[in-house]
């Protein structure tokens, strides 16, 4: 039901989106020739088996199923870590986290954030002409420094970190929701929260439809707790877990509608994916997978990733290639024909071949890591995974194992463990981790500075 503070939210973006755009370089109506609007969806906690199109049968999906058959759906497409912050800046700087020291999530109390020496696609958008936005949540310091405004990002409408920092233990300020810096609710109901993220999506979109726009869509769910609107109560098999998944994919829907009823369907690229596998906790579903978020077992670090560009992309294909979250920053920069910068390593490469031709044969090795820990490569067929050995000091331990070595084409599960019986693997296997920390050099202190709760703040 849309109410009159919506209402008034929603003047508000209009008033706010038309002044910043009559203020920036191009003014709306002008358009930057051949560069096409890039749609960043991106989910919280969902699980790899938790769509239809990856095999749900608990959950409906029609929207992102036919997003699926319209373009490409990637089978083993990979996020740089198994938690939020780490993730999503693997995603925006196109570099592994532990380059910019973010390895750990950020909380209300934390007083540092991804540093403005880090590029993100956002900025590079940005330096090409293109209006920005971020709605939805941010998760990389909540500081007046480290906002999305000192990022790239023309406008944001969101949440500062996750939903469930409102603990009262820990004496967690009520969650506010932000426009631009100004708290508009707090603490927020979250319930409407999807569905006024896709209503500020499609008037960003709708207000720069003649210039080309990067919009940066990172839902707040189906991270816990779970909150859906009254239209969606009830209306899984799974519980609120999947009403929830539910009401994101219309939101996809929505947005994909909008899109194609402005005209814009082949001119925009629009990518959906998720930051991490999901809670073990939470109800969602990794598809047989082993593990959850917060491990490097394939649960905790494969994403459902889904693309749709009319036109560009070839309906209903699946790409087994493997891939990873900073791969789209190069891919963007290609596709808008940016130059990367030289001043700094790009981990991920340019997979425009995937998206356009369905394939792009490279030898690539793929790192994970939880908190500053490097704890697993993906090299072709084989995944190595280092020993975790259990903490006694810790109460939530979900990893404890020894060395651990899989055939991911006939093992994609993780059922059986090759170690002993491929030990010349193993090594090598080893061996490149070992190469790509010393290639890595000196990296960042991890951003763990904290004011404690009880202290005063800002």
């Amino acid at each position: 039901m849309i109410t009159m503070n919506t209402l008034f939210n929603n003047l508000c973006l209009i008033i706010l989106v038309y002044i910043s755009g009559a203020c920036a370089g191009h003014a709306p109506g002008q358009e930057v020739a051949g560069k096409p609007n890039i749609i960043f969806i991106y989910a919280d906690d969902l699980g790899y088996g938790d769509l239809g199109c990856y095999g749900s049968d608990s959950i409906e999906t029609p929207y992102l199923d036919k997003m699926a058959g319209e373009g490409i759906r990637f089978t083993n497409f990979y996020v740089t870590s198994p938690i939020c912050s780490p993730s999503r800046t693997g995603l925006l700087t196109g570099r592994y986290q532990v380059r910019a020291g973010v390895t750990r999530v950020f909380f209300p109390n934390s007083l540092q954030g991804l540093d403005t020496a880090e590029y993100t696609m956002a900025e590079m958008f940005k330096e090409n002409g293109y209006k920005t936005a971020l709605i939805g949540k941010w998760h990389l310091g909540h500081q007046p420094s480290f906002l999305p405004g000192k990022h790239g990002f023309d406008y944001w409408f969101g949440l500062p970190y996750s939903n469930d920092m409102t603990w009262k233990p820990r004496n967690d300020p009520p969650l506010p929701l932000v426009r631009n810096g100004v708290i508009v609710d707090q603490p927020v109901y979250q319930a409407t929260l999807t569905q006024r993220y896709t209503t500020e999506a499609i008037n960003f979109m709708a207000l720069n439809k003649e210039t080309p726009f990067f919009l940066y869509l990172a839902h707040t769910f189906p991270h816990l707790p779970l909150y859906v609107s009254a239209e969606y109560k009830g209306t899984s098999k799974l519980g609120i877990y999947g009403d929830v998944v539910q009401e994101l994919d219309r939101s996809v829907g929505d947005v994909i509608k909008a899109v194609d009823d402005l005209g814009l369907g082949e001119n925009t690229l629009i990518v959906f994916s998720s930051d991490n596998g999901p809670a073990k906790r939470g109800g969602g579903k990794t598809g047989g997978l082993r593990g959850w978020k917060a491990t490097t077992f394939e649960g905790g670090i494969k994403v459902p990733t889904i693309a749709r560009w009319t036109g560009s992309i070839q309906p209903s294909q699946t790409i087994d290639e493997p891939a990873i979250m900073t791969d789209w920053l190069p891919t963007f920069a290609g596709l808008i024909g940016a130059p990367l910068a030289q001043n700094r390593i790009f981990d991920g490469k340019d997979i425009t071949g995937l998206l356009t031709t369905g394939h792009q044969p490279q030898e690539r090795d793929f790192f994970f890591y939880f908190n500053e820990e490097l704890r697993a490569i993906r090299s072709g067929k084989w995944k190595y995974k280092k020993a975790v050995l259990k903490n006694p000091n810790r109460q939530r331990v979900l990893e404890n194992h020894g060395d651990l070595l899989f055939d991911l084409e006939a093992d994609p599960n993780e059922t059986t463990n090759l170690a002993n019986n491929k030990p010349e693997v193993l090594e090598a296997m080893k061996s490149k981790m070992g190469t790509f920390v010393l290639e890595l050099g000196e990296v960042p202190a991890p951003k763990l500075k904290e004011t404690p709760f009880d202290d005063p703040r800002d």
